[in-house]
């Protein structure tokens, strides 16, 4: 990835000096940073809370309940995860900040499931296959209420920054059931 990204910057930098426009780069550098800085921070506060309600909802038992609740989806989607393991926690929270658009909160999540993952790994260099659906459904996540997105619509001044709930569930609902048939059909490929 920082192959990818160091090339992206060298073309940038080298069409702006080849076109004339070399004082472009400085002013870029200076204003788009002190705004990436600027929206990590905005950002931070949805963080602490997700963070803060997920950590009250594993001490209060509601997650346990949610991953007894699943337990039938989860038994199919991943037969290699024994049934009271730490991950199926993991992989619950991780699932409940993304229903509800938790964002980079649910990274925090993600990386704690995809530890205990890890710990069934028969291949540790290698992603077993419960990994790679994780992994899958996790970015593909269906979004109830996409928070960071709906923050970052009203910040920039949308009249309806909701609007985008209802064909934000159709489109991440569609995502995530075509990213499981697809690793369900290529785990039965490697048979």
């Amino acid at each position: 990835m920082n192959h990818i990204w160091f090339f992206m910057i060298m073309v940038a930098m080298g069409v702006a000096i080849f076109t004339g426009r070399g004082e472009i780069i400085s002013e870029v550098i200076l204003s788009d940073s002190q705004e990436a800085v600027m929206f990590a921070i905005s950002l931070t506060g949805i963080m602490v809370v997700w963070l803060g309600l997920m950590n009250i909802a594993k001490e209060s038992g509601l997650i346990n309940g949610f991953a007894r609740l699943m337990t039938p989806i989860t038994r199919i989607l991943f037969p290699d995860i024994p049934p009271n393991h730490p991950a199926i926690s993991a992989m619950m929270m991780n699932f409940v900040a993304n229903l509800f658009g938790a964002g980079n909160s649910a990274t925090a999540l993600g990386l704690k499931a995809m530890e205990e993952l890890q710990t069934l790994n028969k291949k540790k260099k290698v992603a077993s296959n419960a990994m790679c659906l994780f992994l899958v459904i996790n970015m593909s996540s269906i979004q109830l209420i996409p928070l960071t997105v709906l923050k970052i619509r009203a910040d920039a001044g949308s009249a309806m920054p909701t609007e985008i709930i209802g064909p934000g569930m159709i489109a991440t609902a569609i995502s995530t059931v075509v990213g499981i048939v697809t690793c369900k059909l290529l785990e039965r490929g490697e048979g």
